[in-house]
């Protein structure tokens, strides 16, 4: 009589908009990932002797491949996640648009640095940790990957991939279109869920790198304790701006709208609170409605949509049971508030709000923006750093100058004055607090993933 063996678990991926299967993957046993580690450090071996400029030279073609293949990951990336098309066909156009001049900056940060003295020339070498675990969110499911891998690899580590439960399918897609230049073994991806991601922080890894929420970052960070290996954390936020009473009112709506819906709202640096000058709170808060209700909500493939839905039901819960809290305390719906169907939430605009309630001080990562009244300078910077969170802000004034002093009194990693938290070009994508431990991007970010040794002969 014979047995056949039971069945690999698939983990399917389920389009948010409108509840079909989008397609499946098997799950990753995982009683299997010790033995992929040990797969993975045999591959690195060979890996690691490459010098930085030759393996950034075998994934150069990689650039290529994923431009021609970018509308096809951005349409599987905003059906999993439901990201508008627009947004995801744009995701992958700047991974791939930016790949070769990404890995030319990572060669550049890693190359070794002489010091010297009247003694000794000593030599600072990048060398590789060994093998990395990527564990990716589904906000920005080709970017989030891209910024992970390409310096893990880049840096002479191999990889273990493992993407969000809910955008496997575009993840796997990434790493097969890197696989066809890499060497076996030096990329792999691994799916499931929070199970397979701690399995992957226990085993016999080197460096984590992991993008999500802070309670998870917090477990990684226990988990990677007694081993002492190395962690890159990208948590979340709870993101402020300021508008000061000078500010050019239709900019700041503006910006508050944009940074506080896109992509829903799923996205770290939204902007979540709102702090206003007592006397001009009114008319922002006029323009913040017309622009709010300009806005388009819908199947994130429809002509036009701005927002589409959150990327699955709980999400949908969890920001509209703040939203309620907040209603039940005293908050003024100003638009959206209205319950939806699916997993849509409406952009909801909530004025008389404090800190009394949950939606001031927990990440919402939803269509959700509060807006509360402030009557000094010192009453905005205090209430904008009334959180454990410190990872992107923004403050909008004329005066420059006086508007640079608030910034530099904020207690975030990056802050925007009069646009975005986003820095230029080499700059990391940093978050203080509880927002993040290490960061990653520029070449302060690309040396993260590499171990410095001082290597030092006499003269």
């Amino acid at each position: 009589m014979s047995h056949s063996a039971p069945a690999t678990p698939l983990l399917s991926s389920i389009d948010p908009a409108t509840g079909e299967v989008v397609g499946s993957v098997p799950v990753t046993a995982v009683e299997s990932i010790a033995r992929l580690v040990f797969q993975a450090r045999e591959a690195q071996r060979g890996w690691g002797a490459l010098t930085h400029a030759q393996r950034a030279d075998i994934l150069r073609p990689a650039a290529a491949r994923l431009k021609a293949e970018a509308r096809r990951l951005g349409e599987l990336a905003s059906r999993e996640m439901g990201k508008p098309l627009p947004e995801a066909v744009g995701e992958a156009n700047y991974c791939a648009d930016g790949f070769v001049a990404e890995l030319d900056g990572i060669v550049a940060a890693l190359a070794d640095v002489v010091r010297e003295d009247a003694r000794v020339t000593s030599i600072l070498r990048h060398a590789p940790l060994g093998v990395c675990a990527a564990i990716t969110p589904w906000n920005f499911p080709i970017l989030m990957p891209h910024q992970s891998v390409l310096p893990a690899l880049v840096a002479g580590n191999a990889v273990l991939l493992k993407p969000s439960e809910e955008t496997t399918l575009v993840a796997l897609e990434y790493a097969r279109i890197l696989n066809e230049f890499l060497p076996a073994g030096v990329l792999t991806p691994v799916f499931g869920d929070g199970v397979q991601g701690r399995a992957l922080v226990l085993a016999e890894v080197n460096l984590i790198v992991f993008t999500g929420s802070r309670e998870t970052g917090k477990r990684i960070l226990g988990d990677a304790g007694p081993g002492l290996k190395r962690v890159i954390l990208e948590l979340g936020g709870k993101d402020p701006l300021v508008v000061l009473d000078d500010a050019d009112l239709d900019a700041a709506a503006a910006f508050a709208v944009r940074n506080s819906f896109r992509n829903a709202g799923q996205v770290c640096v939204s902007t979540e609170r709102i702090y206003v000058d007592a006397r001009i709170q009114q008319e922002f808060l006029r323009k913040m409605v017309e622009r709010t209700g300009a806005l388009r909500q819908g199947d994130p493939r429809g002509e036009g949509v701005n927002l589409g839905p959150m990327v699955n039901a709980r999400q949908k819960a969890k920001v509209v049971a703040q939203i309620d809290q907040a209603i039940a305390a005293g908050a003024t719906v100003l638009a959206g508030g209205e319950p939806r169907e699916g997993n849509f939430v409406a952009p909801t605009i909530l004025a008389d709000v404090d800190h009394a309630m949950e939606i001031m001080r927990e990440e919402t990562f939803g269509p959700v923006a509060c807006v509360q009244a402030f009557s000094t300078v010192d009453e905005a910077v205090r209430l904008a750093n009334d959180t454990p969170f410190g990872l992107g802000a923004a403050v909008f004034g004329r005066d420059v100058a006086r508007a640079g002093e608030v910034a530099e009194r904020i207690h975030a990693g990056m802050v925007g004055i009069n646009q975005g938290c986003g820095g230029a070009d080499g700059c990391p994508w940093v978050g203080v607090k509880e927002s993040g431990y290490g960061f990653h991007s520029g070449p302060e970010g690309h040396r993260q993933f590499a171990q410095v040794r001082v290597i030092s002969r006499l003269k």
